[in-house]
């Protein structure tokens, strides 16, 4: 006997972080919408968790989520960073599968079409990958950089050029609930799960409004983190580096007593030389040390017991 229960709408969680996005939220919003009531076969939730902001985004959100009761949003009680919110909001969704995508539009909404395909394809994870981008080409030389770094001292192979902006199978939504990490590598901790990995290559179209949250200091907290989690190159070179310098100090001695014994009365060291010494013996040193307290600090964190975040409040949720 044949059935006549038509299957079951899959449903997409769309996960949007945001801090200080006012300008954009509306926008975002719309533009996935109207991707979606192209998509007939798929449900969708539109997850939006707000980092403290301090303008009027949560206002705009929640004028969204009164008219459409497929948008959800969470309010962290204070801005907890931008590796931690995104992170718990990808394990709140509920769909057979989650994306992230960031809130400054430079995450294109029109591809998600192509996820979805991939994914029905049978890929557990799909990645999006900036071909190019339109931003500063500057900023774009840096992380190319960094991408290359970490992935010549890292355990695994990590994806060059992908930010977080991708499609998540609910098994591996399921599987990071389970690993509870307090400050993930989120980058690499998707690459690390195995699973089939398809990725959507895409030009990021440059910041039309606001001011771009990835500043000097996050760059360099997230550039740390990763070195951190999939690398003991830096450690292990600073151990070679200690034992070279003291083989180097100590041919220098010797160099310098053979020297003073040939040319005894003739000879004359002076300070210069000595100064030199000190001062780049001391900045190799101070150099590891700081490497070392990163190493410590990533540790420490590691085993903390506090929550990834604390949620103020939340609404639109069952």
């Amino acid at each position: 006997m044949v059935s006549n229960n038509p299957e079951p709408r899959k449903l997409i969680s769309i996960v949007t972080p945001c801090y200080n996005e006012e300008k954009n939220i509306q926008e975002l919003y719309e533009r996935i919408k109207k991707v979606f009531e192209n998509l007939k076969d798929y449900d969708y939730e539109h997850i939006l968790i707000d980092n403290a902001s301090t303008d009027n985004t949560v206002k705009v959100i929640d004028e969204i989520a009164a008219k459409d009761k497929n948008v959800k949003y969470i309010v962290n009680s204070r801005n907890f960073g931008h590796i931690r919110s995104p992170y718990h909001g990808l394990l709140q969704a509920k769909g057979d599968a989650a994306m992230l995508m960031v809130s400054d539009l430079q995450d294109p909404p029109e591809l998600i079409p192509q996820f979805i395909t991939k994914w029905e394809a049978g890929n557990q994870i799909v990645l999006g990958v900036k071909k190019t981008s339109k931003e500063s080409p500057l900023m774009f030389a840096v992380r190319k950089t960094y991408y290359n770094l970490i992935d010549a001292i890292s355990t695994i192979n990590h994806e060059k050029n992908y930010t977080g902006f991708g499609l998540y199978d609910k098994r591996i939504v399921e599987i990071l609930r389970d690993i509870q990490d307090p400050y993930p590598y989120f980058r690499g901790l998707i690459l690390e799960l195995g699973f089939n990995v398809d990725r959507v290559y895409y030009e990021q179209p440059r910041r039309k409004r606001g001011l771009t949250k990835n500043n000097l200091l996050t760059l360099y907290d997230m550039a740390m983190l990763g070195i951190c989690s999939y690398s003991r190159v830096p450690m292990r070179l600073a151990t070679i580096a200690g034992f070279a310098l003291s083989v180097l100090s100590l041919l220098i001695a010797i160099l310098f007593l053979i020297l003073k014994l040939i040319f005894w009365h003739e000879y004359m060291s002076g300070l210069a030389p000595l100064v030199i010494g000190l001062f780049f013996l001391g900045s190799v040193q101070l150099f590891f040390i700081g490497l070392l307290g990163e190493y410590i600090g990533f540790i420490a964190t590691k085993n903390s017991k506090f929550p990834i975040v604390i949620e103020k409040y939340r609404k639109n949720f069952e």
